[in-house]
């Protein structure tokens, strides 16, 4: 899964406190539910379940502030992005993690596997303008949940959220390893040991640092205070791809290396690393929220995803020509050594999993904050938070030192979750939702992209799955 945009933590922000959104949003019939709040809040600041001046649970509080704001104009007051503002923010959501590998995907599966990475770009617009109807056709719908319990009540909430959380691990596990690889190249030739920590390795010591460094970025209550974390997640992507095309003009590498035109066997697992690189649906619903026009989106889908897929298929023509077989899973660590270049490249790629953990567990934790911890006091919440978000991070650490496989991660999560985020469930949620308005032709297309999203995701996830055992064993 690619990074978590401002526009994500903004809207969560704002679901997050009822009384400010009743306020923001400047709904017909708001007031009531604003001055009812008001009333309330001391209660549910004292952690007392039960709202004394309603006698309501602090369920329903929830919910009727919710409905009472879903029942007016449901187009956000503060909707005020603009066309190319709303571009911006689809391509820096898919811009990220994914990058690194497009190289060694079609080194490795062939020049004529980028024509997979093209179909997958064609399709992965279509299901963002399959979630933009959706949206359109549920006003109250206001993330991709809330579009999978339209479709399916709430199991159809369940399965989405489930998928969504497990992508977010997986990645920010691959980012970790990523961050272990590219630190490891940073620091070449130090050595760093400590008597109590004399089995791990220099790298990893560094990990272990880099990532205490970033944990107490999981205790900050105010999403608004963390936000900034995503301009330079964006700023830190945009850069790797400048500094590669940047080695590959000025840093007297030749490009003459000759890309295989097939390699059939190994589809099924660069299928996933191309899949993962499309991440980003999940967002998606928040950047069409946030639109003047949402009726637009679908054009902003287009423009993003021709930009995005044009900047994949030039880097991944480009790293595989300059770097051939040697072409490493993380661009970056296949670009000479002492060049200025590659040291701006792999301090880009150090920092950028450094800047996602906060931004990452964000939906998590509004998530568990809503869910469990609304009775609590502020304190109380932030504690228990910020324990959980540090005791996941420590195991995401341990995971990805002990599984050290980058691609191989990056292509299970692709495949085992990924694909269906981005292709079988857009297309299940639509023939489900509008089953009795779709055409013969538009049915057929979506079964098809659900048929070969499901081909993908099973194939692509015993491929990965036996290559990262297989190494696994090699190295124990």
């Amino acid at each position: 899964m690619e990074m978590t945009t401002c526009t994500i933590l903004w809207n969560s922000k704002r679901s997050s406190d009822p009384k400010k959104v009743s306020i923001t949003e400047s709904i017909q019939g708001a007031n009531n539910a604003v001055k009812w709040v008001d009333s309330c809040e001391a209660s549910l600041e004292d952690g007392k379940k039960p709202c004394n001046k309603c006698n309501h649970e602090v369920n329903e509080v929830q919910f009727e502030v919710k409905n009472e704001i879903n029942d007016g104009d449901t187009h956000a007051s503060d909707a005020n992005s603009s066309f190319l503002q709303s571009v911006v923010n689809m391509i820096g959501m898919l811009i990220g993690l994914g990058q690194l590998s497009t190289s060694y995907a079609l080194e490795n599966g062939g020049w004529i596997s980028s024509f997979l990475l093209l179909a997958l770009g064609i399709a992965c617009a279509y299901t963002s303008h399959l979630l933009g109807k959706c949206l359109e056709n549920n006003k109250k719908a206001r993330n991709y949940t809330d579009i999978g319990h339209h479709a399916f009540g709430s199991r159809g909430r369940a399965i989405a959220a489930t998928f969504i959380y497990l992508e977010i691990f997986m990645a920010l596990v691959s980012y970790t390893i990523s961050l272990h690889d590219n630190l490891k190249m940073v620091f070449f030739g130090t050595n760093v040991q400590f008597s109590w920590v004399h089995h791990l390795s220099t790298s990893q010591v560094l990990t272990v640092f880099a990532v205490l460094v970033a944990l107490p970025s999981l205790w900050l209550r105010d999403l608004a205070s963390i936000s900034f974390l995503s301009t330079s997640g964006i700023i830190m992507s945009l850069m790797i791809f400048v500094t590669v095309a940047c080695t590959a003009v000025f840093g007297g590498v030749t490009a003459n290396h000759t890309i295989p035109a097939l390699r059939l066997r190994n589809i099924p697992h660069i299928s996933g690393l191309y899949v993962f690189s499309y991440g980003g649906h999940i967002v998606f619903p928040d950047i069409h929220r946030a639109m003047k026009d949402p009726s637009k989106f679908t054009k902003v889908s287009i423009v993003s995803f021709t930009f995005v897929t044009s900047l994949y298929a030039s880097l991944a023509f480009m790293g595989a020509k300059l770097f051939g077989p040697e072409v490493n899973p993380q661009i970056t660590l296949s670009m000479p050594r002492g060049l200025v270049f590659t040291k701006i490249a792999l301090w880009a790629t150090v920092l950028t999993p450094m800047t996602k953990y906060a931004l990452e567990f964000a939906p998590i934790a509004i998530e568990l904050e809503h869910r469990f911890l609304y009775s609590m006091k502020s304190r109380t919440k932030t504690i228990i938070r910020g324990t959980i978000g540090s005791i996941l991070l420590l195991l995401i650490l341990v995971l990805a030192l002990s599984v050290p496989y980058f691609q191989y991660v990056l292509g299970l999560t692709g495949s085992l979750v990924s694909v269906a985020i981005v292709l079988i469930f857009p297309s299940v949620f639509y023939i489900k939702i509008f089953w009795n308005q779709i055409s013969k032709p538009i049915l057929a297309l979506n079964v098809f992209l659900i048929a070969i999203g499901c081909l993908l995701a099973i194939s692509g996830t015993i491929s990965s799955m036996k290559l990262l055992v297989e190494n696994f064993m090699r190295l124990h």
